[in-house]
């Protein structure tokens, strides 16, 4: 019986490397690797030998005769995938790691970030060359996309961090938590003392609607209201109000979309199991959403969800998943060959009810898929009454999220590119806007690198390329010799920055938490503001 790839896919392509019949596609450097919404393993090829699912850091690989009916979906979307194509495919070229020559000296290398492109980096820079890595983090903990933006009522993902904890532990990497970049200390200081500098810093900041009305109260952009509902200590408790909201707008239909959509509309009961912050958990039971509209502004061959994640959202107990009007006719894929990776989610798309002027049965809540609809308008004068549409409708509601995506912002001391929020790079490696060149030991990853595109698995592949960059110029020696030592540096943190935390007070408050979670029969139960992890930081907080 075949192994099959189900929901929780993350794409990190760890499956592939330990394939021994080459069976799960697509892979990293065939044409369609990074455009489809899964990995999938061909049913007629695998051999049963559960490799694939020892390495899936998200317990996403099961064997097919476990699947239960709702799950059924998976094994049929893989055969659909390897329809018409050859069960031997050709194997890729090895790979070999990059490596240091004999005689390099030890690489002292700065990552500035924590979430998973800072510690895919940092793992193949351990890996590759046994070199010493200094973790830097604006927050009390680490973690990053993984602990602030991943929906708490996806716990396999979150078990990416399981992995992150080991690679906090190697002996050659030292962490600085709760220290900026361009605040505490500065990229030339950074370079002073590392041969290299790498940031790794994501893109949180919301795209911007640019409508009137955006800025009233009840509009919220959707990486704060995900914040929220995280516990991430820049966003407060009381900055998101449910009280009295009967229909929610979210502007977009990507993934983070969906997430919003369903903690709106879902039995909050559920929810209290996982580490969702304490407030969004007390918001979500006082409040009666009956509606959720989701507006995408194009049509939906280019939705921006992914079908498993539209799949499980249809499944959920208590919510009907309608569409506002009929989804474009079967005959439109075929003139859509270059969104063929599309196909599973308009299948989803046509087999929903389309919704009625009724208003949704007692007792459930409907999330409305509306297409082709672009807002022109927030109305209201003190809050958010309603959203006017292009078209010139109206659609009443008292609390709107814009979740049309997210953006870098400058770092102090790094050339920024403004068109497209990132900063600019060729493999990685940092440019300098005027010559073009590489700036000597500096480089980039993840999102801030490439743009907010791709899930956090897609982040492995990107390290790599970083990895490969900086450990290649090192081999060339094109970087400039640090002068100062590790030592110097963690004395000039501790002068500029007395509440600078270590790994070990890391560790600390993921004790006090996974402690005040087990308490409760949660994962954990996060303390969401700044003052709470210095705290906890320090054991003075009770669990």
């Amino acid at each position: 019986m075949a192994y099959t790839i189900t929901q929780t896919c993350c794409q990190d392509a760890s499956c592939i490397a330990v394939c021994p019949v080459n069976c799960i596609h697509p892979a990293p450097g065939e044409p369609d690797f990074g455009t489809t919404d899964a990995l999938y393993i061909d049913p007629r090829t695998c051999i049963d030998c559960g490799a694939c699912a020892d390495e899936c850091p998200v317990d996403a690989v099961v064997p097919e005769d476990t699947l239960t009916d709702r799950q059924r979906i998976y094994a049929e979307q893989a055969r659909a995938y390897y329809r018409g194509r050859t069960a031997e495919p050709a194997w890729g070229e090895p790979e070999i790691p990059p490596s240091l020559p004999h005689g390099a000296g030890t690489l002292r290398v700065a990552v500035v970030g924590s979430g998973p492109a800072a510690c895919y980096t940092a793992q193949e820079l351990l890996q590759c060359t046994g070199a010493e890595v200094t973790m830097i983090e604006r927050l009390p903990v680490p973690g990053g996309l993984l602990r602030y933006g991943v929906a708490p009522d996806h716990p396999d993902t979150k078990k990416l961090g399981e992995r992150h904890e080991t690679l906090f532990r190697h002996p050659n990497l030292s962490m600085f938590l709760n220290v900026e970049v361009g605040t505490h200390v500065t990229h030339e200081e950074l370079a002073a003392h590392h041969h290299a500098v790498v940031y790794a810093v994501g893109a949180a900041a919301p795209r911007r609607l640019g409508i009137p009305g955006e800025d009233l109260p009840g509009s919220i952009p959707a990486p704060r209201f995900v914040a929220w509902y995280n516990g991430h200590p820049d966003v407060p408790a009381a900055e998101v109000d449910l009280d009295g909201v009967r229909r929610a707008v979210v502007v977009g239909n990507g993934n983070v979309a969906l997430d919003v959509a369903r903690l709106l509309a879902c039995d909050p009961e559920p929810l209290s199991r996982t580490d969702i912050a304490d407030h969004a958990l007390a918001a979500l039971r006082r409040t009666r959403v009956r509606e959720v509209v989701l507006l995408g502004r194009r049509g939906p061959l280019d939705a921006a969800f992914t079908w498993p994640e539209l799949h499980a959202l249809t499944q959920l107990p208590g919510i009907s998943v309608e569409l506002a009007e009929h989804p474009e006719p079967a005959g439109a894929l075929a003139a859509r060959p270059e969104r063929a990776d599309r196909v599973a989610g308009a299948e989803l798309l046509r087999g929903l009810p389309v919704a009625g002027d009724a208003q949704p049965a007692e007792g459930s809540v409907r999330i409305l898929l509306r297409f082709s609809t672009a807002p022109a308008e927030l109305l209201g004068d003190e809050r958010v009454t309603g959203l006017r549409t292009a078209a010139g409708d109206v659609i009443d509601a008292e609390l709107v999220v814009s979740a049309i995506g997210y953006r870098g912002t400058p770092l102090p001391g790094l050339p920024f590119d403004e068109d497209r929020g990132t900063v600019p790079h060729r493999e990685g490696r940092v440019l300098d806007p005027g010559s073009g060149q590489p700036l000597p030991g500096a480089y980039t990853v993840g999102w801030i690198k490439r743009g907010p595109d791709g899930g956090i698995g897609a982040n492995r592949l990107d390290a790599k390329e970083t990895a490969a960059s900086l450990i290649g110029d090192a081999g060339a020696g094109v970087l400039p010799e640090p002068v100062g030592s590790a030592k110097d540096f963690a004395r000039l943190l501790r002068r500029r920055r007395p509440d600078a935390l270590t790994g070990r007070e890391a560790a600390a408050i993921d004790r006090a938490e996974r402690a005040r979670g087990a308490a409760a029969d949660r994962p954990r139960v996060k303390f969401v503001t700044v003052e709470q992890l210095l705290a906890a930081s320090r054991k003075r907080v009770m669990v």
